[in-house]
């Protein structure tokens, strides 16, 4: 008997497709870097068996909310992301992206989250995605350009807004970046590098998204007390522009806003009724970002995630930091400058409103460089499965992959990637729904998931119970091969 043509099966394992409807039992053959197969269990063959009784598979997950542009490059195991069952990710958010810039001078903050001035030697989108290719990461990679980014190529002095010329230089780096296979243009409005930018220039780039079929993210100019105007100002620009906008790590930040995700949420729904827009989230009441003493209030605790003059203090809370000093708090963050921090500022009931809400896909926002990250870097996509799924069963465990797979891929033009279907690419996790958990912690945020299998990415086992390929088989997605392979 002639032995099937199949390169790897996955043999008997519960199917979860990534539509959200229920699990089936099934194998599912892969050959070519491509799902060719799915039939009834047991009855298929191949070279290599994966016997998945008892565990689940789903699409590879999409980290749609990443700052690992570098870390593609310098490490390109992604032990953090592949250990979670993660895919692909996507970088650039925020406005902060590795390129295009050659950099002339030390990166400003939020730049200098993922690099130094050695680290920004790519001028443009394609030599970032040559350099991907060359790297071959674990993992695939989907790039946004950010604004931040393109402002210190142009504009002579950050803290006013950009003038005409200005602006072409911007929208030629973009239209160059867009043509190279970015997905689209990100922004972040809340920090010092694009505060002064207003929203005609934000809408003349991402005109230039727009006209190449690409989405515009925001990490909106405000997630305090100012939160609603600055959704309606993320979401005219994506409706002048006439492109699909992105709402960043949507939150009501700090306490005066815990509560007020139920006036977001419902203006979100609205905006949605003549326009594209959708949102990302990770599954923490703590976000993570650059330490900046004009947050420092007093009343949220702080944990440093890093600090350049005294790296001793990562881990720890500012408030003791401050009492050791003998200063306040502000003080105390002054003298760690520059450095990084975890910002203890969201309520519990407003991540599970955000989580529960039905266009909310899942980002790690997790930042890799950090000596002492936050721990959605390793533990955001087993928490959302493993916690709110399973355990506080906010949704089933097939919505929770749809928020991590087709609910993403569609919003990104990924077309046959997130979904478990004939022809699509085999970018898969094989998971215990009864044991997938993250074991990161605030304290000890370094840690790899439990309940994870295998992932396998374009057809390929990248990890096999915690142990990582020799091979990688990660690839730059470049967004016309993506959007419109049939």
């Amino acid at each position: 008997m002639t032995k099937p043509t199949f390169d790897i099966i996955i043999r008997n394992a519960d199917v979860i497709d990534g539509s959200g409807t229920a699990p089936y039992r099934a194998d599912i053959a892969i050959a070519d870097q491509k799902i060719v197969a799915i039939a009834p269990a047991l009855s298929l063959d191949g070279y290599e068996i994966l016997d998945a009784t008892g565990l689940a598979v789903a699409p590879g997950f999409i980290d749609v909310h990443t700052h690992d542009d570098r870390e593609v490059l310098d490490a390109p195991t992604m032990l953090p992301k592949l250990t979670q069952g993660v895919t692909t990710v996507i970088t650039g958010n925020c406005g902060i992206s590795l390129s295009p810039w050659l950099a002339n001078k030390i990166p400003p903050a939020p730049l200098s989250l993922i690099g130094t001035q050695k680290d920004y030697r790519y001028p443009s989108v394609q030599d970032y995605a040559k350099a991907v290719k060359q790297a071959q990461p674990a993992v695939n990679v989907g790039m946004l350009i950010g604004h931040s980014t393109l402002r210190v190529n142009a504009v002579a002095d950050l803290n006013r807004g950009a003038n005409a010329e200005e602006i072409k230089v911007m929208q030629d780096l973009l239209a160059e970046g867009m043509h190279a296979g970015a997905l689209g243009f990100s922004s972040g409005l809340f920090y010092q590098t694009s505060k002064a930018a207003d929203n005609t220039e934000v809408i003349a780039l991402a005109k230039i998204s727009a006209a190449a079929g690409g989405v515009y993210t925001s990490h909106i100019r405000d997630e305090y007390n100012g939160v609603l105007d600055a959704l309606a100002e993320a979401c005219d620009a994506g409706k002048e522009a006439q492109l699909p906008v992105i709402l960043s790590h949507h939150k009501c930040a700090g306490p005066a806003n815990w509560g007020r995700t139920t006036e977001t949420l419902a203006y979100v729904t609205e905006r949605r009724k003549t326009q594209a827009v959708g949102l990302d989230a990770y599954p923490y009441t703590a976000g993570s970002t650059v330490l900046d003493p004009d947050y420092v209030d007093g009343v949220i605790r702080i944990m440093i995630s890093f600090s350049q003059p005294y790296p001793e203090m990562q881990g720890r809370d500012l408030a003791d930091i401050a009492a050791e000093w003998q200063v306040d708090q502000k003080e105390a963050a002054r003298r760690l400058h520059p450095a990084g921090a975890v910002y203890f500022q969201m309520r519990e009931d407003d991540v599970e409103r955000v989580l529960s809400y039905p266009h909310t896909m899942i980002g790690s926002d997790g930042l890799p460089h950090d000596s002492h990250p936050h721990p959605r870097l390793w533990g955001a996509f087993p928490r959302v499965l493993g916690h709110y799924s399973r355990e506080k069963k906010l949704f089933t465990l097939a919505e929770a992959v749809r928020r991590m797979t087709t609910l993403s891929a569609d919003h990104f033009g990924l077309k046959r990637r997130g979904r478990i279907a004939l022809n699509c690419w085999a970018d898969l996790v094989v998971f215990d729904p009864a044991t997938i958990s993250d074991q990161a912690t605030f304290a000890s945020p370094k840690q790899a998931a439990t309940g994870i299998h295998w992932v396998l990415v374009n057809g390929a086992i990248a990890l096999a119970d915690g142990e990582v390929s020799a091979k990688r088989n990660g690839r730059f997605l470049d967004r016309q091969n993506e959007r419109y392979q049939s």
